[in-house]
């Protein structure tokens, strides 16, 4: 029996991870919080049990906010083969400057990192902390919107806008069918566009479906 590449263990680890649920909600907050325990628990077991191992490094920066952001780079290493690797880079927080605060978006960043890593489900999908309202100063964790994680040898954003905007599910089909090869590119190379492509398809998908 032929061993596993680094990407074939990466989506055997991604199906057997499944999905992490969202925590209850605690007075001050406006939606279920996603714990980082909860993600760190369930992915790294899962990427254990299919001969992956994490580490992760930061890059902190004071802003002009008086806030740390902390930006976490996370590799993925083959056990079986140390020469292959995955990385998952850009994932960011921010934390206040006091003694919690780095530690604090050092977790965020690195749970954000996990769930991108192996695209893992909530439990709760109407309610996401990408679109609750602003934290307050003083709360445990501070978040920033995702930005667009582009790729330099394939037009993300033209991908994302034509299947968005796909008037039809004959319409839908095709634009899925011409840019096939490109998401398939950007499932083995980058994650995190393949994620946001794969968001927004499935939203239009079932849209159309539904006669929306």
């Amino acid at each position: 029996m032929s061993k596993k590449n680094i990407y074939q263990k990466l989506h055997s680890a991604c199906i057997e991870a499944g999905s992490v649920k969202k925590a209850e909600k605690v007075k001050g907050m406006h939606f279920n919080p996603l714990l980082h325990d909860a993600v760190q628990e369930t992915a790294t077991q899962s990427l254990l049990n299919n001969g992956l191992y994490p580490t992760c490094s930061y890059l902190t920066e004071i802003t002009d906010k008086n806030m740390v952001m902390v930006v976490c780079t996370m590799k993925v290493h083959d056990v079986d083969d140390p020469t292959q690797f995955v990385l998952v880079d850009g994932c960011s927080a921010m934390g206040g400057l006091d003694k919690f605060g780095t530690g604090q978006a050092m977790s965020y960043s690195r749970k954000y990192a996990f769930l991108n890593l192996l695209n893992l489900k909530t439990g709760i999908k109407d309610e996401d902390g990408y679109e609750a309202k602003p934290f307050e100063q003083d709360s445990p964790e501070q978040s920033v919107e995702e930005p667009t994680y582009a790729d330099d040898s394939i037009d993300v954003e033209d991908i994302k806008h034509e299947l968005k905007n796909a008037e039809t599910i004959k319409g839908f089909n095709i634009a899925k069918e011409k840019h096939r090869a490109s998401v398939e590119y950007l499932l083995r190379n980058n994650l995190r566009a393949y994620r946001q492509i794969s968001d927004i398809a499935e939203t239009r998908e079932f849209q159309l479906n539904n006669g929306q």
